[in-house]
């Protein structure tokens, strides 16, 4: 045995001359190793995904209902750049000119004197122009400059059911009406007086449309 051969080694590790006996750590080892590494980066990656999902389940979760309200607040529409509609006259603001389109006479003149009795002043009273003369269908006619659109016109037509509006070019705030030939009465002052209070105070429209619920 040489000098060089460690005691116990003997055969195939017997060191002779300058060769030496190549050691091989045993394979076992190896897969050992690569199955703990294997087995940690497992554990990392469920970790991992239980943290999304804890996440998801909560604070993800209130960060999206966060989200949530602050684009519905952004949807929200702000103050209406609308003008606020005119104020409506009384009828003692209004002068209001009766004129008969039927055959009947004197009707012009009984309608005048109902209409000043509710508060309306009254300007001409006579029988219609030619142009609307016996040419008016219905209960009667309700004609005035634009500005009267959403002012006196309303005004006067809750005094007489199924009356047509019509605007023309004139001057001033008069308005005319022109009674019709389906024409009976005015209506019954307490009803001219709830129709007035309605449109008084037009019902609120409502911010959601197409029947879609809202923030």
């Amino acid at each position: 045995m040489s000098m060089l051969t460690p005691p116990g080694m003997g055969g195939k590790y017997r060191i002779t001359g300058a060769k030496y006996p190549r050691m091989r750590r045993p394979r076992g080892r190896r897969r050992l190793v690569l199955a703990v590494i294997a087995s940690v980066a497992g554990a990392g990656l469920i970790g991992w995904g239980t943290l999304q999902l804890i996440d998801v389940f909560t604070g993800g979760g209130k960060a999206t209902a966060a989200s949530s309200r602050s684009d519905c607040a952004a949807r929200k529409p702000g103050p209406s750049a609308e003008p606020a509609p005119a104020a409506l006259p009384k009828p003692g603001q209004i002068k209001v000119n009766v004129f008969n389109a039927t055959p009947r006479s004197g009707l012009a003149k009984d309608v005048a004197a109902e209409l000043k009795k509710r508060g309306f002043a009254i300007g001409k009273v006579d029988n219609a122009p030619k142009e609307y003369d016996k040419k008016v269908k219905g209960t009667g006619m309700l004609l005035g400059p634009k500005s009267a659109t959403g002012t006196a016109l309303p005004v006067l037509g809750t005094q007489l059911a199924g009356t047509e509006s019509r605007t023309d070019a004139r001057k001033g705030g008069e308005v005319d009406l022109i009674i019709g030939s389906k024409f009976k009465d005015l209506a019954k002052k307490e009803d001219a007086d709830k129709a007035l209070a309605v449109l008084a105070k037009p019902k609120p429209t409502s911010p959601t449309s197409n029947g879609k619920k809202g923030c």
